[in-house]
């Protein structure tokens, strides 16, 4: 049986996610009404990772993409996501862009810390993510314009990139 994931951060990129769940398959781009995309996750104070606000307000929506798994890519997923420590998983309803609702599980920030920067690498894959998939260009804009901070881990760096580097 295949469930969805809604992926609104650094798993819109499809080489991120592959990398770490081969098998996975894009469905479509979705959006989450009353929601916004914010950098708040807070990764050991060094940097903010993507969280999605609930702020009430039905002009704001997150973007993103759903991709089918099966439940034991869920549970590997939930490793990568630092399952219950980091993000917790959330059971969601989110629209395809052919107003279609589909039942997803996402992650939510546990860790939130206001005024955090992302990494410029993981902007990068949550950048590449909204291009791939044709996010709006006010969206893809907003992405772009967050401002973002070196990362002195000159390693994860370079590992962060290479998987862009044969495609």
């Amino acid at each position: 049986m295949k469930i969805n994931y809604f992926a609104y951060g650094s798993n819109l990129s499809s080489a991120r996610l592959l990398q770490r769940l081969p098998e996975v398959a894009v469905s479509c781009v979705a959006t989450l009404s009353h929601h916004q995309l914010c950098w708040r996750k807070n990764d050991h104070g060094q940097s903010g990772k993507c969280d999605i606000d609930y702020t009430g307000d039905p002009a704001h929506q997150v973007y993103g993409v759903v991709y089918r798994m099966t439940r034991d890519e869920q549970l590997e997923l939930d490793k990568y996501e630092t399952g219950g420590c980091g993000y917790d998983r959330k059971e969601i309803e989110v629209s395809s862009l052919e107003a279609e609702t589909i039942e997803v599980f996402t992650y939510y920030a546990l860790d939130i810390l206001d005024g955090q920067q992302p990494y410029h690498w993981y902007k990068e894959h949550v950048l590449r993510g909204a291009l791939e998939h044709a996010f709006p260009a006010h969206y893809v804009k907003e992405i772009r314009e967050t401002s973002s901070i070196d990362d002195h881990d000159h390693s994860r760096v370079q590992r962060e990139f290479a998987i862009y580097a044969s495609g």
